[in-house]
């Protein structure tokens, strides 16, 4: 059987990672351009001045604030990563026929709030930024791609985090929407298909502990879910033929044991971490479980009647999703070295998986049985918005061998046609970092996902110049066979 004719196949990447030019075209400061790199064994960091006034600096959080009395801050002794980040801003003509080139048919990136809304709605709209996404969009539909884009990728402006004190405060849902009608309206002859967040889940509490980070994290949420519902209904408001999806980070996990309470412990934080969000995106109410989180935090969003109506009605049309590894999950005491590290989440280590040097654990297997479970949960469309895999790689005489990410991607594109032709319903699969970019949790340009390598490395070393790797032409073939041939 195979993939569908129409199967939408191309490449993810996000604003913030990638565009560079974090000064430029009037786009205002965002938190990762106050962050440096960290390494394999090191998360990224975000530097500031405290409320002594003093240089202060600590790991980045997935949706951050300064705690009050302190203030952004960059110092010239530091590189910041994201600043020039690929060049984008700059290349994304170059980049585009690049993915013509493999022949892709959709392309997945987000649009910089700050970009568009520099200092909110009170600052007016940048007409330059509206400008510079409308010729992006232009040109892939111009290059044969339909285009999925994303609103929010972990990067509204430091404007709005200094106005209103970031998403617990809810006048961030009418800033958003504010920005997704611009989008909705500005680019709705290019682009018919949204995802509001993306991996919006992934500032739930996990660790069990009522403390004020999770209970404001809880906030966060409901916040920006409510905020993701009323942009759903404006976009059908404007154009009755646009989809707004959710996206919602994966988690694919086994229990250590046979223990019945490490399968109880596994479903939990299936539940807690995956279906919180999902199934109140796709089915327009939280879920009954909630009530074990928020009695567990010691804490209930403050859920209004409109919230409850516009959570109705502005379900999602389709479930996006990333999927990179899969966990192992145990009640049981384990030892430090029996642990690795994950996408946003930490897990035991699988005695049966290989891992990268990020310690993510490779589960091609897992991630038809993550499509299935999707499938069989919601009953709607699926788009798999980012898969890939994060390698330490050179160039060398111009060129760059990449059989892991070949290796990872062949794996991964076999069962995810095995998935498809047992029933599930996936129009879509885009790989994360179809060309080089900065890790979102590292912040390395070393850490490199892209079938288009770019020279720059984490300490601003490079020209920028981009080539094909192997993996380039790899794609191409997979993408022009619609699946079939993965040799």
């Amino acid at each position: 059987m195979g993939f569908p004719k129409g199967f939408l196949w191309g490449g993810s990447i996000s604003a913030a990672q990638i565009e560079g030019a974090w000064d430029e075209g009037g786009k205002s400061p965002v938190s990762v351009d106050y962050c440096t790199a960290g390494s394999t064994t090191k998360r990224r960091e975000i530097w500031y001045l405290d409320q002594n006034g003093q240089r202060a600096h600590r790991y980045l959080e997935p949706v951050d604030e300064l705690d009050e009395g302190c203030r952004f801050k960059l110092f010239d002794d530091l590189h910041y990563t994201n600043h020039v980040a690929s060049d984008f801003y700059h290349h994304y003509k170059e980049d585009l026929k690049l993915f013509k080139e493999m022949g892709y048919t959709t392309f997945n990136t987000s649009i910089s709030w700050a970009r568009i809304l520099p200092y909110g709605m009170k600052g007016g709209v940048n007409q330059e930024g509206v400008e510079f996404y409308r010729d992006v969009f232009k040109t892939a539909v111009e290059y044969g791609m339909d285009p999925v884009i994303t609103l929010y990728k972990y990067d509204e402006p430091v404007s709005l985090l200094e106005q209103h004190g970031g998403w617990r405060n809810r006048e961030m849902i009418d800033e958003f929407v504010a920005f997704a009608k611009i989008c909705f309206k500005e680019y709705k002859e290019y682009v018919n298909k949204w995802m509001a967040f993306n991996e919006i889940n992934i500032i739930i509490p996990l660790d069990g502990q009522p403390s004020k980070k999770n209970q404001r994290n809880l906030i966060y949420l409901h916040n920006q879910l409510v905020a993701a519902a009323r942009a759903t209904i404006a976009a059908h408001e404007i154009d009755e033929h646009l989809k707004v999806g959710c996206m919602i980070c994966g988690n694919m996990s086994y229990p250590l044991t046979p223990d019945p309470m490490d399968a109880l412990k596994r479903y939990e934080k299936f539940q807690d971490f995956f279906c919180y969000s999902a199934d109140t995106q796709m089915r327009g109410y939280y879920p009954p479980f909630a009530k074990r989180i928020w009695k567990q935090y010691g804490i209930k969003p403050q859920i209004t009647d409109q919230d409850q109506k516009d959570l109705m009605n502005g379900k999602a049309d389709f479930i996006g999703f990333s999927y990179y590894s899969s966990g192992v999950v145990t009640t049981h005491e384990i030892d430090a070295n029996q642990t690795t590290e994950g996408n946003i989440l930490g897990t035991v280590k699988n005695p049966y998986l290989k891992a990268n040097a990020w310690g993510w654990q490779i589960d091609p297997i897992g991630f038809r049985h993550f499509l299935h479970i999707i499938n069989d949960r919601y009953n709607a469309p699926i788009f798999d918005v980012e898969n890939g895999i994060g390698l330490i790689e050179k160039e060398e005489d111009g060129v760059c061998h990449d059989p892991e990410r070949i290796a990872y991607h062949r794996e991964h594109i076999k069962q995810m046609r095995q998935a498809v032709d047992e029933g599930v319903n996936l129009f879509g699969y885009t790989t994360w970092g179809c060309i080089d970019l900065v890790s979102a949790g590292t912040g390395q340009m070393d850490k490199r996902y892209g079938f288009i390598y770019v020279d720059m490395d984490d300490e601003g070393h490079g020209d920028l110049h981009r080539s094909r790797k192997d993996s380039f032409y790899w794609y191409k073939k997979v993408i022009a066979s619609n699946g079939e041939d993965l040799d």
